[in-house]
């Protein structure tokens, strides 16, 4: 299904859309600017305590923004390259429960993108409400490519079928690495892999690596979708349109 076509479809879905305000206001609430000195100070710690407890999903986020300058710039690049991409960057869509109509997902037919994402949310009991504001990226176009990152990054879990276990985690966590070049997220993948029991080592040696490093490179740039207008696109017709060949079998009764 053509993404235009899904958006007029979908416009019930995305009906809240209009009541927020916009992304450059919001973050000038949640900038917070930084000296050189602090910068480095910050990146120090914030890795620091990263390492030493990996739960601390503030000071991944924080170091995501500190150490992320170069990443972003490519991100923001390979987003104008295409028309969608440039689309999303014009109109600075956000993925909340404010923005996105989540019992209009729920209804959706089983198999489109949109349910998919609802059934993730529900069966991981997670919300798009929980994403960290971004607050230490100092150009605001680029902050916004960080919190386009953040609030998709469920998504991408979605409609890559990957559960928010560690396995899961980790295999797409290499996707966004190759695909995003995020230092944060190669990281990561790296360590996050030493954390796996023998028998999730072994599925990820075998089966999630290669697949996740396949389809990293070979999948169109996730960050570049504009998922709002996809929402009743089948999730077949997604994996063929975007490259994306599941590690795990596709079913509508799933």
């Amino acid at each position: 299904m053509p993404p235009r076509r899904c958006a007029v479809m979908c416009g019930s879905v995305r009906s809240f859309s209009n009541h927020v305000s916009s992304f450059a206001e919001d973050y000038a609430t949640h900038r917070v600017p930084l000296s050189r000195l602090q910068h480095a100070m910050l990146t120090a710690g914030a890795a620091a305590i990263s390492l030493a407890n990996p739960f601390r999903g503030d000071m991944i986020a924080c170091l995501g923004e500190t150490t992320g300058a170069d990443a972003l710039s490519y991100c923001h690049r390979q987003m104008l390259a295409t028309a969608e991409g440039r689309r999303i960057l014009a109109e600075k869509p956000r993925v909340s429960s404010s923005t996105v109509d989540l019992e209009a997902l729920k209804r959706l037919p089983k198999g489109t993108v949109g349910r998919t994402y609802r059934q993730f949310l529900d069966v991981n009991n997670v919300s798009p409400d929980s994403r960290t504001p971004v607050r230490f990226v100092q150009d605001t176009e680029l902050a916004y490519v960080m919190q386009r990152y953040r609030e998709t990054h469920d998504i991408y879990h979605a409609v890559l079928l990957m559960p928010t276990t560690m396995l899961g985690e980790v295999s797409v966590k290499w996707i966004e690495a190759l695909q995003l070049r995020f230092p944060m997220c190669l990281s990561g993948a790296i360590f996050g892999a030493y954390r796996l029991r023998p028998r999730q080592r072994k599925l990820y040696l075998e089966h999630h690596l290669p697949w996740a490093i396949k389809t990293g490179i070979g999948a169109q740039f996730l960050l570049g979708i504009y998922f709002e207008e996809r929402w009743e696109q089948t999730l077949a017709d997604f994996h063929r349109e975007i490259n994306i060949v599941p590690l795990v079998r596709v079913g509508v009764d799933d």
